[in-house]
């Protein structure tokens, strides 16, 4: 949900990457509904497993718990955002994870300088 945040507010002002240190063989249909709410199409997104290069080719790096499993390189900018994991959850409870994500989302591309609709 937050690359899709990103990608859709941020636009060509910012490139995302999506992984994870253990991801799950497909994206949680409650959050590709509750996204598809908000106007972002989120169906055709597969999991991906984080990659130190992929770590490594960013300037910020936005993790969910991931603990010591992350690559930490010096000189990125790393953020520890605790939500609730939407796994196993449906779409009502998915949303208020969806909006503190778009919330957070909204306030780092503001501090990177990135206008939002």
């Amino acid at each position: 949900m937050a690359a899709a945040f990103l990608g859709h507010l941020g636009g060509d002002a910012v490139e995302v990457r999506s992984a994870g240190s253990a991801p799950a063989d497909a994206v949680n249909p409650a959050a590709v509904s509750a996204m598809a709410e908000v106007g972002i199409d989120m169906s055709a997104e597969t999991p991906k497993v984080l990659t130190a290069e992929a770590v490594q080719a960013s300037d910020v790096v936005i993790t969910m718990g991931c603990g010591d499993t992350c690559p930490v390189f010096p000189g990125k900018r790393y953020l520890d955002w605790q939500l609730d994991d939407p796994a196993g959850r449906g779409t009502d409870a998915v949303r208020p994870i969806r909006d503190e994500i778009e919330r957070r989302v909204r306030v780092l591309l503001a501090e990177l300088g990135v206008r939002t609709p």
